[in-house]
């Protein structure tokens, strides 16, 4: 699942490729990516609508959008789910198969695919308000994200993965960020010392910091007849992508190799239904 470096890579590849386009036709293949949304309403308020800019929060993409005939500006937010993909493609080279939601900027069209219809895009907002800070902003200070973590029984790889609590860190980047910190990720969240949580949070910051950094050098263009290389933004673990695609992640999915600090077999356990990643020797 696309997480927040994926995201925010994708965000700048798309933003000045839609800025100043304007929605010229929407079609909607699959209702439920855009529930609860009607494609009849979302034809009424995105037709003739042009792209202002398109940010990131948390793991959502916000589309602003300008309407005309004076109506107020509107927010479209994306999110990606498990496998979703947001590109660009010339008008009217042939759809993916798992074209969801196509708008039609003229000699271009905006196609959000998603092979197992987990994603959204949708008018609705109320999910993203919901979310706790950015790791990456100048409010998510020591002290918010210490706060957040006080009297907290919960492990600290389930905080790490509340939207809540922090906006956009998944699975990899947990598993990441605690094994940069050295810290198992079993500890309950409020048993954590002052400076274990002050490790952890600049850990998640250089995580994240440096993820971005690599997929910014990642060509998201257009290739040959049309097909966008955006589909490939998933540098993490697709096989079928290049080698250069790989990030050197430290611990996910490499459960029996070596850790890269200390030839330690990494380890795999399952957490509220999800794999973690840890070294038993460096975060004991």
């Amino acid at each position: 699942m696309p997480e927040l470096p994926e995201v925010e890579v994708l965000v700048r590849h798309l933003r000045p490729l839609l800025r100043g386009k304007r929605i010229r036709a929407v079609t909607v293949h699959r209702k439920k990516v855009i529930r609860p949304d009607s494609p009849r309403r979302l034809r009424r308020v995105l037709t003739g609508a042009t792209f202002q800019g398109v940010q990131r929060r948390g793991k959502y993409l916000l589309f602003q959008l300008q309407r005309r005939g004076g109506h107020p500006p509107v927010l479209l937010t994306g999110h990606l789910g498990m496998s979703g993909r947001m590109f660009l493609n010339r008008n009217p080279a042939p759809l993916p198969k798992h074209a969801a939601v196509v708008l039609d900027l003229g000699r271009e069209r905006f196609i959000y695919e998603d092979p197992r219809y987990f994603g959204r895009l949708s008018l609705k907002v109320e999910a993203v308000k919901r979310l706790g800070p950015e790791p990456l902003s100048r409010k998510f200070t020591p002290a918010v994200f210490a706060a957040a973590l006080t009297d907290s029984r919960r492990a600290i790889k389930i905080c790490l993965l509340d939207q809540n609590l922090v906006a956009g860190i998944g699975n990899i980047y947990a598993s990441e960020a605690l094994h940069r910190a050295r810290i198992n990720p079993c500890c309950p969240a409020g048993g954590l010392t002052v400076r274990q949580r002050h490790t952890l949070w600049r850990a998640m910051r250089a995580v994240l910091t440096e993820a971005i950094r690599f997929g910014s050098t990642v060509p998201l263009h257009h290739g040959p007849g049309g097909r966008s290389q955006g589909r490939l933004f998933y540098y993490g673990l697709r096989t079928e992508t290049p080698r250069y695609y790989r990030e050197c992640l430290q611990v996910y999915d490499r459960a029996g190799q070596p850790c890269r600090r200390c030839r330690t077999p990494i380890e795999r356990l399952v957490q509220a239904g999800r794999s973690t990643y840890f070294c038993p020797q460096c975060q004991r």
